[in-house]
């Protein structure tokens, strides 16, 4: 089974599209790396992936269904939470948020829910503060705390829209140190980020500036032009390339999408 496919996909809100023409295939166990700028339509792609808005045109699978049938199988992290999540909520409770799908209305949260959140949180270095409240934290914390929300889910696909936010090197570690495991017990990750390090090892990499750029493995897709066509610029530390270039001319400041698309 593909964990994740789009057969020309068109993704967007209200029927008008943001990005066209997507089409790629993630096998369990894979990480997809969503590669653009702000406006670029990387949150537009995974959030309709993850069920929550409907494609505009073509096809798109998660698991072999319907994007959103399966929510037990399918955990999203969005690019922010709610403002409801720092009411008096401890971390504890919030993690355990990452249970409710597949506890779903009447069973109660029994041992293995409860490892899993214990387990959740100690993989993101958090498990001391389990008992603080959520307001009381600062954004990076906040950020180890939805994260392992995410971990705790048991997902077979995992889409995170720009999971590094606000996480210091500590962080990330572990958050990489995380994903490494997911993808080991066989779940598919789709990664949306703005960090040429993160595609560059991932199994499959979607480049988005308001269309296609370019999808396919790293080795293939992250070359001088695609970074050009994507940034505006080239970033230094691709293999054969050296120093950074600057291409106003590329930048997608101009495109007309909704925020946070």
């Amino acid at each position: 089974m593909i964990a994740l496919a789009a057969r020309d996909l068109a993704v967007g809100y209200d029927g008008r599209p943001v990005v066209e023409g997507i089409g790629l295939g993630l096998a369990p166990g894979d990480t997809l790396a969503v590669v653009g700028t702000n406006g670029s339509g990387k949150s537009t792609f995974v959030r309709t992936a993850a069920g929550l808005l409907p494609p505009v045109r073509g096809g798109v699978t998660a698991l072999g269904g319907p994007p959103g049938a399966a929510p037990a199988r399918v955990a999203y992290l969005a690019q922010s939470h709610p403002a409801g999540f720092v009411l008096p909520l401890r971390a504890r409770d919030v993690v355990a948020m990452g249970r409710f799908a597949s506890l779903g209305l009447l069973r109660r949260a029994g041992a293995d829910d409860r490892r899993r959140v214990a387990d959740a949180m100690a993989r993101m270095g958090i498990a001391h503060l389990a008992d603080a409240p959520l307001g009381g934290l600062s954004g990076g914390q906040r950020q180890r705390v939805h994260i392992a929300r995410i971990l705790a889910w048991g997902a077979d696909l995992l889409i995170l829209d720009e999971p590094t936010s606000g996480l210091d090197v500590a962080g990330r570690e572990l958050l990489l140190t995380a994903l490494a495991e997911e993808r080991r017990r066989g779940a598919a990750v789709v990664l949306c980020t703005h960090d040429i390090s993160d595609a560059l090892v991932a199994d499959l990499v979607l480049l988005l500036a308001g269309r296609v750029v370019a999808c396919g493995p790293p080795a293939e897709v992250l070359t001088r032009e695609s970074l050009l066509e994507t940034f505006g610029l080239v970033i230094s530390g691709l293999p054969g390339e050296e120093g950074l270039v600057m291409d106003p001319s590329h930048r997608h400041d101009h495109e007309a999408v909704p925020p946070g698309a």
